[in-house]
């Protein structure tokens, strides 16, 4: 893995969260009623999640997104900037508390309610509003947790300026073909194929988009198709204690990977990486690795 001497540009556009995290002996079936051993909170939400991981790898971040006029929304905002996330593209909203997420956990098992709440608030105007930054980024981050709307305006204007765009396709929605022709590469799980693609023949899917969409699991392993053979990337570890965020510190991984101009190959090993550090604690962000961690 090569580290240029460049600090990577990268504007996430997208959501964040507060996560309340409930343990319990089980994950509660239908009409079940489980008690929690523990609950706790965390900072979350997908787009906060790719910000503070792309600024601990040594980015130079900017975070578009919505919280709400609350308490919560200004534990979000000081978060990030604690993390050296430029929040000056975060818009506060009156409609709607900031957004929150449900977690379940057990066994290493988790069912998981979001709450978009202000997240639903991101509006095109507020993306436009960052315009001047865009031409400067060597890379736009998104996943799917804000309107298609925006998603969609997002990738035109950074498609206007030459940019990278990266694309983290969940929670999973089927994909226009106009989408998934224009972004530079998608990262999605191996049990939604069939959601974003509408179909689930995973080997013509990827010889279809090779080196373009990266097919994820649970054990941290990452399946694609590099115009020759397809290629398996797995982590040493034969479990993962924590999978809250891992697709998401894995598509940061590609990216910082990918802005240092490494291979594909390389890229992917990096962002199995640092996925597997971020499945060593409870919390998307509470382990997300440093550029120290892998600079001696």
């Amino acid at each position: 893995m090569n580290f240029s001497s460049e600090q990577p540009r990268i504007i996430v556009v997208g959501s964040s969260s507060i996560d309340l995290v409930l343990e319990t002996e089980k994950v509660p079936c239908e009409n079940e009623t489980v008690i929690a051993r523990k609950s706790e909170s965390y900072f979350g939400g997908k787009g906060a999640n790719q910000a503070v991981g792309a600024a601990r790898l040594g980015a130079s971040v900017y975070f578009v997104g919505c919280v709400g006029m609350d308490p919560l929304g200004q534990q979000i905002m000081r978060n990030m900037v604690n993390e050296n996330v430029n929040v000056g593209f975060v818009f506060e909203t009156d409609r709607e508390a900031t957004g929150t997420a449900y977690v379940t956990t057990s066994g290493g098992n988790t069912a998981i309610v979001v709450v978009p709440a202000a997240n639903n608030y991101l509006s095109v105007e507020h993306v436009e509003a960052a315009d001047k930054y865009f031409h400067t980024a060597d890379l736009v981050l998104l996943q799917l947790e804000v309107s298609m709307k925006v998603i969609e305006y997002t990738i035109k204007k950074a498609k206007k300026y030459g940019k990278k765009v990266g694309l983290y396709a969940s929670p999973a929605q089927r994909l226009s073909d106009e989408i998934l022709n224009h972004v530079d590469f998608i990262v999605v799980k191996s049990n939604e194929l069939h959601i974003v693609f509408g179909e689930d023949q995973r080997e013509d899917i990827l010889k279809k988009y090779f080196n373009k969409v990266f097919v994820r699991d649970d054990i941290n392993s990452t399946i694609y198709f590099d115009g020759t053979e397809m290629k398996y990337c797995r982590n040493d570890k034969d479990k993962t204690a924590y999978k809250m965020g891992m697709g998401d510190a894995f598509t940061v991984g590609f990216s910082i990977a990918l802005c240092h101009r490494n291979s594909i190959e390389e890229c992917v090993k990096f962002g199995n990486e640092v996925s597997a550090r971020v499945s060593e604690s409870k919390g998307s962000q509470c382990c997300l690795p440093r550029l120290s961690d892998f600079i001696s």
